[in-house]
C-alpha cells in the first residue's frame, strides 16, 4: 500500500462548527457539511470533532470542526486542528495490544503465561486459585477481575498490597464466575497487563509504549502530560461537558471543563517515580485510557492492521499476529448468561479488540453501521468519545474524536445501538463514505 497522502488544506469556514481539513484529492462537501450539522446540532451539540476515513487501505477523508478550547472569560477559542491531542479513553487500550504483541513476537513474553511468574506474587481468584491468569484473559476480558474495588491507584500502591492474598482490593475486586468463563469489561485489566510489560521488557510503561509504538509509528502525544513539548500541549483539547458536577445538562448552558484544561493548572509528573520498581503498579500510568493521541495517529494505526502489520515498508507486527488478536474469543449469548454485555454494546470479543458483529435487538446492540462489521475499540470518558474501527475484508477503517456531550448521552440513545444518537449518526456518516465506490 502506498504512504498516506499529504493533505492540501480546505478551509470551510470558521464560523458555528469552526474550521475543517480534509484530503482535497478526495473531498466530500456532504460529508463535511453533515459532520458540520452534526457538531452544531442544537438538541445535541459537540464543542470539537476529528474524523478519519480510510477506503481500501488509503485515507479519502480527514476533517476537523469545532474547537479544541472553548471560548472563556480567561481563554481565547481554539480550533481543532489535524494536530490536536485527545486524550482518547479506552482506545488506548488498543496501542498498549500493539506493544504488548511487540513482545510476544520478541519472545519477551507470552499471551499464555501465568502473569504471577511477573508479577511476584500470586494473582487468584480467590474462589478459583487453581485457575492461571494469563494475559489472554485480560485482554480478552475473561480474567474474573473487575473494577469494583479501583482501577487507578497512585503510588505508593502496589498491586501486590491491593490484590494480593491479604490485599487491600483482593475481596472485592473478583466476580462470581471463574477466570475464562465470563465476559465482564475490566479496566484493572489493563493495569496489571502494564505491570506484566514492564517486567518482561526491564522498562518503565509509558517509555516502553514510547519505544514500541509511538516512535515507530510516528505518533504525536504520551501517556504523561507533563513530558509533552510545548507544542504539542498547546494542542491538546480540553473534554467537556454542559454540566457542573452532577447536575443534570443543560444544552443551552456553559460548556465545562472536564480533564485536560491546562490553561488552569499545568499538567503535574506521575507522583513517587524517584522509588517506583517496575511491575509494581502500572495503573499509575493510565494503560486503560489516559493516552493523548491524534486522530491522524489513529488512522495511522488503522492503516498498519489493514496492511496485515505492515507500516512504512516495513513489518510493524507479523500477519500472524494481526490475525490472532482479530480472532474471537469470547460472543455473548444471553440464554448462557456468559457475559456482561454492557446493555448491548459488547456482543463479541478477540484478543484485545472488539468484534462489532452487527448485532441490534430491540434498539440495542453493538450494530455501527447496517450490513457492517468491524474489530476495534471505543471509548467513552469525561465527556470524549472516540473509536478506531477496521473492516479488514474490504480494507476499509474509520477514527474519531468527539471532545465532550451538549446532552445526557442517556436520553439521546441510538436507534439500532446502544451508543448515544449523535455517534451513532457519526459512525453511520463515516462508514458510508467509507464505502462510496465500493
Amino acid at each position: 500500500m502506498n504512504e498516506v497522502q499529504r493533505r492540501t488544506m480546505l478551509k470551510w469556514g470558521v464560523a458555528g462548527a469552526g474550521a475543517s481539513v480534509v484530503s482535497m484529492a478526495q473531498a466530500s462537501p456532504d460529508l463535511a457539511q453533515q459532520l458540520r450539522g452534526l457538531v452544531d446540532d442544537p438538541q445535541c451539540p459537540l464543542p470539537g470533532l476529528s474524523v478519519l476515513v480510510l477506503r481500501q487501505g488509503e485515507v479519502v477523508f480527514e476533517g476537523q470542526y469545532g474547537h479544541r478550547v472553548v471560548a472563556s472569560e480567561s481563554r481565547p477559542a481554539l480550533p481543532v486542528t489535524p494536530d490536536t491531542l485527545f486524550r482518547i479513553a479506552s482506545v488506548t487500550k488498543l496501542v498498549v495490544l500493539l506493544g504488548m504483541m511487540r513482545l510476544v513476537e520478541a519472545g519477551r513474553m507470552s499471551l499464555d503465561e501465568d502473569v504471577s511468574e511477573r508479577l511476584g506474587f500470586r494473582l487468584r481468584h480467590p474462589r478459583f486459585a487453581d485457575v492461571a491468569i494469563t494475559p489472554r484473559l485480560l485482554l480478552s476480558h475473561r480474567s474474573g477481575l473487575t473494577d469494583a474495588g479501583g482501577l487507578f491507584f497512585e503510588l505508593p500502591a502496589t498491586l501486590q498490597g491491593l490484590l494480593g492474598a491479604q490485599g487491600s482490593i483482593a475481596a472485592r475486586a473478583w466476580g462470581e464466575r471463574a477466570p475464562g468463563a465470563f465476559f465482564q469489561y475490566c479496566n484493572l485489566n489493563y493495569g496489571v497487563l502494564a505491570s506484566v510489560m514492564e517486567v518482561a521488557a526491564g522498562r518503565r510503561f509509558d517509555h516502553l509504549m514510547r519505544e514500541l509504538v509511538q516512535v515507530p509509528l510516528g505518533m504525536a502525544g504520551g501517556f504523561d502530560a507533563s513530558a509533552l513539548p510545548p507544542e504539542q500541549l498547546a494542542q491538546v483539547a480540553v473534554l467537556y461537558r454542559k454540566r457542573r458536577d452532577e447536575q443534570p445538562y443543560d444544552t443551552a448552558g456553559p460548556w465545562v471543563p472536564q480533564v485536560d484544561d491546562f490553561s488552569r493548572e499545568p499538567p503535574k509528573p506521575f507522583k513517587g517515580l524517584a522509588d517506583y520498581k517496575l511491575g509494581s503498579n502500572g495503573t499509575l500510568f493510565g494503560p486503560q485510557g489516559r493516552l493523548r493521541v491524534r486522530v491522524k495517529d489513529l488512522g495511522t494505526i488503522a492503516r498498519m492492521l489493514l496492511a496485515e502489520g505492515r507500516h512504512d515498508g516495513r513489518a510493524f507486527l507479523r500477519p500472524e499476529s494481526v490475525r490472532l488478536i482479530c480472532t474471537e474469543q469470547w460472543r455473548f449469548e444471553a440464554q448462557a448468561g456468559n457475559g456482561d454485555n454492557l446493555g448491548g454494546l459488547f456482543q463479541a470479543w478477540g484478543v484485545g479488540l472488539q468484534h462489532f458483529i452487527d448485532r441490534s435487538e430491540g434498539g440495542r446492540g453493538d450494530r455501527v453501521f447496517a450490513g457492517q462489521e468491524a474489530w476495534g475499540h471505543l471509548g467513552f470518558a469525561y465527556g470524549l468519545h472516540s473509536g478506531l474501527l477496521i473492516d479488514p475484508r474490504r480494507g476499509n477503517g474509520i477514527a474519531y474524536a468527539i471532545s465532550g456531550e451538549g446532552a445526557d448521552p442517556e436520553k439521546f440513545r441510538g436507534r439500532h445501538s446502544s451508543l448515544p444518537l449523535f455517534e451513532e449518526r457519526l459512525q453511520g456518516m463515516l462508514w458510508a463514505h467509507a464505502k462510496e465506490g465500493a
